[in-house]
């Protein structure tokens, strides 16, 4: 940090992650709190020199009495700005991680309020980048997990088309939507900023804030390792330590990424049903950082997962690949063919799941009928080798059996009636998806993760 006021480093923030040409409108995610309410003020003021519309929202988990409550203050608060606001409601069904849980839905529910906007800002701080750091840390994350929180980041979490808001879903106002894009940007321009600053700020202007309870439960991870943070201070360990060394952390992952995409551009082309076919010879002679992002970035844009694999298991997956072997990780298969190694969807990951015509099947692949037209009772699910035993003709085909096993097809019963991606049955239309993206090849992913 520096000693420039707040108020202009927070501006310095916006022009970096905006500028030059500034939106017309920007969402903002307040959840009451003192970091995301000191964020409003922010960035209410900034506003008077750049014009910019502002649109708040606040997600009512509905996991606390008062967070209803919490939600109507931060409308009045807005209204009193002059700013509209909107209050999301999510219903939990009592499945998985409640936090995870939490956060996912808040993100889909965003993307369904913004309409045309295109960022939306969240008020991490600093202290949220230590914690992040030390939590990561303590599972033996490497580089890109210390690099923390990226100060902007591009999300889709509906693939296709997203939902309507509905009057259970939402009060208040939400922006237009007649031009909108799919997916949106998360920024963080309170990265640099730390928790206590922003409470003083509130407190000089007379500011109104919540705390959260919940905050103190050390039931969740995030608050014990920030109780423990709090200890290290005490002992002279400094929070912009960690926040500094995510930021160095960060340098190096970029460094390490366009080394990747160099890679990916010597030895990798794409094949059908969105595997990833890898120069075998050209892969044992990077270094070791390299081949271990090249495999684990193939696993993630073949699965379409989010996340990375754990550290250990792809490092024990590589050892096997270097000694001739293939193997199963992620929901993606890697087999060692004679020049080359295929990377491809695991049939076992998806051999269960059935989607509706024109539905998303495997949160990835969008099939419907073109010209002639498929019965509406047909869904879609993987070849497997019973569809594989029906078809008559596979001299030309070029995909594995292996690899053909995971292909999204048409099935009316237990007859197969298409699978576009193999030119097999009528004329289909097939689209592939990646994290809620039109599929533009594994160079561009890598470009993009």
């Amino acid at each position: 940090m520096t000693d420039a006021p707040l108020s202009q480093r927070f501006a310095d923030a916006m022009g970096q992650l905006l500028g030059p040409d500034f939106p017309t409108d920007l969402g903002l995610a307040i959840s009451g709190g003192g970091d995301s309410m000191a964020m409003l003020y922010l960035t209410h003021n900034w506003t008077r020199e750049y014009g910019v519309r502002l649109w708040g929202v606040t997600v009512d988990h509905g996991l606390r009495a008062e967070s209803a409550a919490e939600a109507a203050m931060v409308a009045e608060e807005c209204a009193a700005l002059g700013w509209p606001h909107a209050t999301l409601r999510w219903h939990w069904d009592g499945s998985g991680n409640v936090q995870d849980a939490a956060r996912r839905a808040r993100l889909a529910l965003i993307d369904r309020w913004r309409g045309n906007v295109r960022h939306v800002l969240f008020a991490h701080t600093h202290d949220d980048q230590a914690e992040t750091v030390l939590m990561r840390l303590a599972r033996g994350s490497g580089v890109d997990g210390l690099a923390g929180m990226r100060a902007a980041r591009e999300i889709a979490p509906h693939a296709r088309s997203v939902p309507d808001l509905t009057s259970q879903d939402m009060t208040g106002d939400a922006p237009p939507r007649n031009e909108v894009q799919p997916g949106y940007q998360v920024l963080r321009p309170c990265l640099d900023l730390g928790r206590a600053e922003l409470r003083h700020y509130l407190t000089v202007l007379k500011g109104r804030w919540v705390d959260d309870p919940s905050n103190e439960n050390t039931d969740f991870e995030r608050v014990r390792i920030r109780k423990f943070l709090a200890r290290l201070q005490q002992e002279g360990f400094a929070t912009g330590v960690l926040s500094d060394t995510a930021r160095r952390m960060a340098r190096a992952r970029d460094g390490l990424a366009a080394r990747l995409v160099e890679a990916v551009r010597l030895l990798c082309s794409d094949a059908p049903l969105g595997q990833v076919i890898v120069d075998r010879d050209g892969f044992a002679a990077l270094d070791d950082e390299t081949r271990l992002r090249l495999l684990t970035a193939a696993l993630r844009y073949v699965s379409g997962s989010e996340y990375r694999p754990r550290a250990a298991s792809s490092e024990a997956l590589l050892q096997q690949i270097l000694s001739g072997g293939g193997g199963t990780l992620h929901g993606a298969e890697v087999l060692v063919e004679k020049a080359n190694l295929r990377i491809l969807r695991e049939a076992a990951a998806v051999s269960g799941d059935v989607a509706p015509l024109g539905g998303l099947w495997d949160n990835q692949w969008h099939l419907e009928g073109s010209i002639e037209p498929l019965p509406e009772t047909a869904v879609v699910r993987a070849l497997g080798e019973d569809g594989w035993c029906q078809i008559e003709d596979r001299s030309g085909l070029t995909v594995p059996f292996r690899g053909a096993l995971s292909a999204p097809s048409v099935w009316l019963g237990s007859t197969l009636l298409a699978c576009p991606v193999l030119g097999i049955g009528p004329d289909t239309c097939v689209s592939r998806h990646v994290l809620g993206r039109p599929d533009t090849g594994f160079e561009a992913f890598c470009l993009s993760h």
